[in-house]
């Protein structure tokens, strides 16, 4: 690592759940928007330190109770490039777009993760025809989805159909619908999670429900359909807070299958049912059009892996 460049500093101390698992594994989960060999290179480069000692081996097994702290170079001006990389587009015109992403796909480049990203198939896609207000990192980008979520989103061209958009996510009045298979029987038909999320103060890696340095966060479910010990609901964001499907369903004991980071330590349902992400799609997503004044919903059905998994739970049942 550069040296000559600002470094910030990253603690946090590992917890039960991601105890046994590999260090590089473990921090990369932290942050989504680095990629692992940019967290590997950070371990190689004598930049990692567990419990005061450094620590340069990526596959150690990290323990329960490790504090671990990580010196991170401030980002270098970069520039991002446009990468010919197939887009699933929903709707387009002169204001916006609406994408369908993959999972496994970033959103926007960050240290470490410079392409293959949702930006770089924007800027190929679109030219300069993005919105300018998050800067040459997130052209176009109103909102994210986590990288390991399917569905979708919506991309400003313009900058006053980003400010629009922009008004109606904080107004909350953008209807956003996920599909999301839980663990266990959901007994109620439905229901409403209004608990504020911050960072989990235990664990750098993780969101949670907490009243310290917390924003204000609500999720309505309901149950679509029940298979024993999974259920398959439909959330709908209130709010928009980073994780919060998923900090939200964790907190009341209902967290989604193929989740690592929110899910049971040791569980091999995932492994069984073929689930190798958690099994999250954002579905449907509807807004006022910043010109016309329209009402605009779109709909993206399950991908294939998410439906491969429902149909083996429907056969279980």
């Amino acid at each position: 690592m550069a040296e000559d460049r600002k470094q910030r500093m990253e603690t946090f101390t590992v917890s039960g759940d991601m105890a046994g698992k590999r260090l590089d594994v473990v921090i990369s989960a932290a942050f989504d928007e680095y990629s692992r060999s940019f967290i590997q290179k950070l371990l190689e480069g004598g930049s990692v330190m567990v419990n005061g000692q450094v620590c340069t081996e990526k596959k150690r097994r990290a323990l329960e109770g490790d504090a671990v702290s990580m010196s991170v170079p401030e980002p270098e001006k970069i520039e991002v490039k446009e990468e010919d990389i197939p887009l699933d587009i929903v709707y387009e015109d002169d204001e916006l777009l609406v994408v369908d992403k993959p999972a496994g796909m970033v959103v926007h480049p960050a240290p470490g993760n410079y392409s293959g990203t949702l930006v770089n198939a924007l800027m190929y896609h679109c030219g300069d025809s993005l919105s300018s207000i998050n800067g040459v990192i997130r052209p176009g980008i109103v909102h994210r989805i986590d990288k390991d979520t399917s569905g979708l989103l919506m991309v400003a061209k313009s900058d006053r159909a980003h400010g629009s958009l922009s008004r109606q996510l904080q107004e909350h009045s953008i209807t956003r619908k996920y599909k999301a298979i839980v663990c266990d029987n959901i007994k109620e038909q439905e229901g409403t999670v209004d608990r504020p999320i911050g960072r989990d103060s235990a664990n750098r890696l993780r969101n949670a429900v907490t009243d310290v340095n917390s924003k204000e966060a609500v999720t309505h479910y309901r149950v679509l359909e029940r298979f024993g010990r999974f259920t398959l609901i439909e959330a709908r964001l209130e709010t928009g807070r980073t994780h919060q499907i998923r900090v939200h369903m964790s907190y009341i004991r209902h967290p989604l299958l193929g989740d690592s980071l929110y899910g049971p330590s040791g569980s091999k349902a995932a492994g069984k049912l073929g689930a190798k992400r958690q099994m999250l799609h954002a579905g449907v997503l509807g807004f006022i059009h910043p010109v016309t004044g329209q009402y605009m919903e779109f709909e993206s059905p399950l991908p294939e892996d998410f439906a491969a998994v429902l149909k083996k739970l429907r056969n279980l049942v």
